[in-house]
């Protein structure tokens, strides 16, 4: 898929009033959530909870350009990440759980997150990182609209656990430049246990096939990723990922020219030490050959943009 230029941004989306009736569109949905692949139907206008435990507000638990992210986002002034409290997955090894399962953060307005995209631009960063915004897409929406409105341009990248509703990407269509889901699980009762999410595997793969759609491959700018998706893939001990399934997958239905970050950094964290038997690998580290393992099979797709086979444990 080529893009070019001429299309449509989210600037020009609010000009043209569509990122406002977005939002307004997005609003309706949590009146019966089904804003992710969980689709409780709750109305969290009222105050009710589902899964992502997150009501009609905004929380976030911190923002600030941020420089441990892929090359092509930092650039030499950072990626300007904005880090959303809760999450639509229940990771048991998630290194941030006091952020995505304990809750940590404050509750804002749609306003005071433009007014923070606004002075992250200001900074000097590259771009705007929204992670883990998929509860939390109606809020982002308006805030998008507004900061739009004031002079945000920079790109707008969507950091997500890979675990998205089309119907509700659909509505970003336009708003984000940059996609950068997770493709964690190649196995359905895998993405369960470790995730709570048996279906996993079937709606990260249509995400990533809608995400694709909107924005094809990364394009890269004098070192700086202006628009396009990057996938991400942590390698797990005991290959608990399904490293094959999922790099077959990217290769043969998004594209061998893909962005694929194979990340080594997995540690055990948050309730690694109570799983059973069959994943009593979690608590440790991978070893230096189940990364070269992954970083193989990848090359033998026929995949070769953004695993760093430098990269050392």
């Amino acid at each position: 898929m080529i893009h070019t230029q001429t299309q449509k941004r989210y600037p020009d989306l609010h000009h043209e009033g569509i990122l406002k009736r977005r939002a307004e569109a997005a609003a309706e949905i949590l009146k019966d959530c089904t804003l992710c692949p969980h689709a409780c139907h709750v109305d969290r206008t009222a105050g009710e909870r589902g899964f992502c435990r997150t009501g009609e507000r905004l929380i976030v638990s911190g923002f600030s350009p941020h420089y441990g992210e892929e090359e092509p986002l930092v650039g030499k002034r950072g990626s300007g990440t904005i880090f959303f409290t809760h999450c639509n997955l229940a990771c048991v090894y998630c290194q941030n759980y006091d952020i995505s399962q304990e809750g940590r953060g404050y509750e804002i307005s749609p306003g005071e997150l433009a007014g923070i995209m606004l002075k992250l631009q200001e900074m000097g960063c590259h771009n705007i990182n929204l992670v883990s915004p998929t509860h939390q897409v109606t809020g982002i929406l308006g805030a998008i609209d507004i900061a739009a409105g004031h002079g945000l341009t920079i790109p707008i990248v969507y950091n997500t656990g890979g675990y998205d509703a089309v119907t509700t990407l659909k509505l970003l269509d336009g708003v984000i430049d940059i996609y950068m889901p997770d493709a964690k699980y190649g196995e359905g009762k895998i993405a369960n246990d470790l995730s709570g999410a048996p279906d996993y595997v079937e709606k990260m793969h249509e995400a990533l096939k809608e995400m694709h759609r909107q924005v094809g491959n990364l394009v890269i700018r004098d070192g700086i990723a202006e628009r396009g998706m990057i996938i991400r893939h942590l390698v797990l001990p005991d290959d608990l990922a399904g490293t094959r399934e999922v790099v077959a997958f990217i290769a043969e239905e998004i594209s061998p020219d893909a962005y694929l970050n194979i990340m080594p950094q997995y540690r055990p964290a948050f309730r690694v030490e109570s799983m059973d038997q069959r994943y009593r690998s979690l608590q440790r580290r991978i070893t230096p050959k189940e990364f070269d393992d992954a970083l193989m099979t990848a090359r033998s797709y026929g995949l070769w943009r953004g695993f760093d086979t430098t990269n050392e444990l």
